[in-house]
């Protein structure tokens, strides 16, 4: 097919294919899914759009249009799936210059965010609420998510092979798809993802005698079927009883990090520790407290400097 007649095709058809030619089975079903979902909207918002007829114009208002119901991260998120798609159709000769350039992101206002994580003591008082037996329960995951800063699907994926107790690690390098109902381990969110943890003394010694006696190779919390719902439910109910704000598992990842920078802790520890793909994720998700932080480095120089006459 000449160039001229496939820079006729219909954009959003362009990208269905783009996505099954590029994206399926090099990315997780969960991000496929977010493929899937900018495709709808490409159909919704621009049905009628061929790929020839994007230029700035075409495409800015395709943002816009986009915007009107979404918040500004939302629509940086759809620009960043669509882009992908349009700079290809450059390399492959459809387009000649890029219509993503300079192009304006907007959004509507965000809504009021529920507080995402907690403070040291606001940590300890929930951790306090636990209810640690002897058993593997799911108050033994919440404390395992608080000292690693684990994502939900890494510590369901965790076996006794995983844990090196002599020298206090816990290898993360698999998860378990709690999403469907046949589960099953399957890779990390990325290969930044597969890591080695340090974990505290404490914690060690308490995992080393629950788990010794359990299949090495089987994962430790998973007995069934098993939905996120179910463990956010009895966090609600812990951080209810300690009269704290209600948080979910992945607050919990959030409190980890967030205690790690107020401690000082570097930002590119930080995101070892989680997970990130680099420390750009990092700076962003926690901008909040690295600008807290630097406004605490700055009284600190300036104490510092006025001291010296």
């Amino acid at each position: 097919m000449s160039k001229r007649k496939e820079s006729q095709k219909l954009f959003h058809k362009y990208f269905k294919t783009w996505v099954a030619l590029y994206k399926e089975g090099a990315v997780r079903d969960v991000t496929l899914q977010k493929y899937a979902m900018t495709y709808q909207r490409l159909v919704e918002l621009a049905p009628d759009l061929r790929i020839f007829e994007l230029n700035r114009t075409t495409y800015q208002k395709l943002l816009n249009d986009y915007a009107k119901t979404h918040e500004k991260q939302t629509t940086t998120d759809f620009h960043h799936q669509i882009k992908g798609a349009i700079l290809d159709a450059i390399d492959d000769g459809l387009l000649t210059r890029d219509p993503t350039r300079k192009a304006v992101i907007k959004g509507r206002t965000p809504t009021i965010k529920k507080q995402k994580f907690l403070n040291q003591f606001e940590l300890q008082a929930l951790l306090a609420h636990l209810d640690l037996t002897e058993v593997i329960s799911w108050d033994w995951f919440i404390l395992l998510v608080a000292k690693t800063g684990c994502r939900f699907s890494e510590i369901l994926g965790l076996t006794p092979n995983d844990f090196d107790f002599s020298a206090q690690t816990v290898s993360i390098n698999k998860t378990w798809h709690y999403k469907t109902e046949l589960g099953g381990f399957q890779p990390t969110k990325n290969q930044s993802s597969i890591r080695k943890i340090q974990l505290d003394w404490q914690i060690s010694m308490q995992l080393s005698q629950m788990i010794r006696d359990l299949p090495q190779d089987a994962p430790i919390f998973v007995k069934g079927r098993v939905f996120n719902s179910t463990v956010n439910h009895r966090l609600k109910k812990h951080c209810l009883a300690a009269n704290l704000p209600v948080i979910s598992i992945h607050g919990l990842r959030h409190t980890h990090a967030s205690l790690l920078l107020f401690a000082g802790v570097s930002i590119a520890s930080v995101a070892r520790r989680l997970g990130h793909s680099n420390m750009t994720t990092t700076q962003q998700t926690y901008l909040h407290i690295i600008h807290e932080l630097e406004n605490q480095d700055n009284d600190k120089m300036m104490r510092c400097l006025v001291s010296l006459r």
